[in-house]
């Protein structure tokens, strides 16, 4: 075994108090709050129709939500711990989706932060998380915010997401937080699928292309030091239509696809501190991680592919933490793994 440690770039420790009581709809929190109802629900759709899958959709649900009803960032942060070694290192990604056009959440993005810089100060996580700050840039005193938690806080970077209603060209964005992400040295973290948390009125192909690959060129030009992370290489979905085939003839087919297009921007050259991670996409296992060997024979691509698993939103999947961490590993070779999960973690991180 190698003795290196590495670092999940990707995970969330929020809980349902973090999370508006009318996201996605209204009273969503009040069915979240039992998740064993949603288990009873599933099993009986599972006995009436074994076949359908939404008996099989609710159940993977209720996993999550199971995590989500924890007490505290703690508490989750303690349920992940067993399935990593000693010393792994996690960049932990704050969620804030009431500025989406949702209602406030009991515990707000500022006591988020505050939560996460004390887990930070206890001697047995101090050296093991990375937090970053979360900015929704049209929400009043964002910036003001962000920088509490560099300067205050000691946090390590930048997350947005843009999906809930906002491009990642955004003026408060490009004025003012990533001039001030460059000057202090931060990597930012992006949301880049077509799944996720979508701002209110947003959930289709409006909501998608706000975060699509292509919208963060003009960042990128306007900022050719940043260093930006496409989350989730372009989502499952588009993983399952890249793998489906895409038509040679068809020459937006492959632009349009947010795989290739991830893809054919990082190894254009032109933007040098462009990455990707692999969260979440890995966790269908069978189909994606061939696929994802295949295209990380690019020595270019390689170096700009990042290890992460996008806890806890990984238990609605069957396979758990320990094992897709350790099948990657198996999988890609202990030199490739130890590249998305030490080497290029690290230079993203502090550049």
């Amino acid at each position: 075994m190698t003795s290196y440690k590495f670092t999940n770039c990707h995970i969330h420790l929020f809980t349902l108090d973090h999370l508006p009581p009318d996201f996605p709809i209204p009273y969503a929190q009040e069915l979240a709050r039992r998740p064993w109802l949603l288990k009873k629900i599933a099993k009986g759709m599972k006995r009436i129709s074994p076949l359908h899958a939404y008996g099989d959709m609710l159940e993977r649900l209720a996993r999550t939500i199971d995590v989500g009803n924890s007490d505290s960032q703690e508490d989750v942060l303690l349920s992940i711990l067993p399935h990593y070694s000693e010393g792994t290192r996690f960049v932990v990604l704050p969620m804030d989706i009431a500025p989406g056009g949702y209602s406030s959440a009991k515990i707000s993005l500022k006591e988020q932060h505050t939560d996460l810089y004390h887990l930070t100060q206890n001697p047995i996580f101090k050296d093991l998380l990375l937090p970053f700050g979360k900015v929704h840039p049209s929400w009043p005193g964002a910036f003001d915010e962000f920088r509490r938690c560099i300067e205050e806080l000691g946090f390590h970077g930048l997350k947005i997401y843009p999906k809930l209603g906002y491009a990642p060209d955004h003026p408060v964005l490009m004025e003012q937080v990533y001039p001030y992400c460059i000057e202090h040295n931060l990597p930012v973290m992006t949301h880049c699928s077509r799944g996720g948390a979508f701002g209110k009125g947003l959930h289709g192909p409006e909501g998608e292309e706000l975060g699509a690959p292509h919208r963060y060129i003009p960042v990128l030009e306007a900022f050719p030091e940043l260093r930006i992370c496409l989350a989730h290489f372009g989502g499952d979905a588009e993983w399952k239509a890249y793998i489906t085939g895409i038509n040679p003839l068809d020459p937006q087919g492959r632009e349009q696809n947010w795989v290739t297009s991830i893809y054919d921007m990082i190894t254009s050259g032109a933007y040098e501190n462009l990455y990707t991670d692999i969260s979440y996409a890995v966790f269908n296992f069978a189909d994606n991680v061939p696929a994802l060997g295949v295209l990380l024979e690019n020595a270019k691509l390689r170096e700009r592919v990042l290890f992460g698993s996008d806890y806890y939103m990984t238990k609605q999947e069957d396979l758990s933490e320990r094992q897709v961490s350790m099948r990657l590993r198996h999988t890609l070779g202990a030199e490739v793994f130890e590249q998305i999960s030490t080497t290029n973690t690290q230079r993203w991180l502090t550049g």
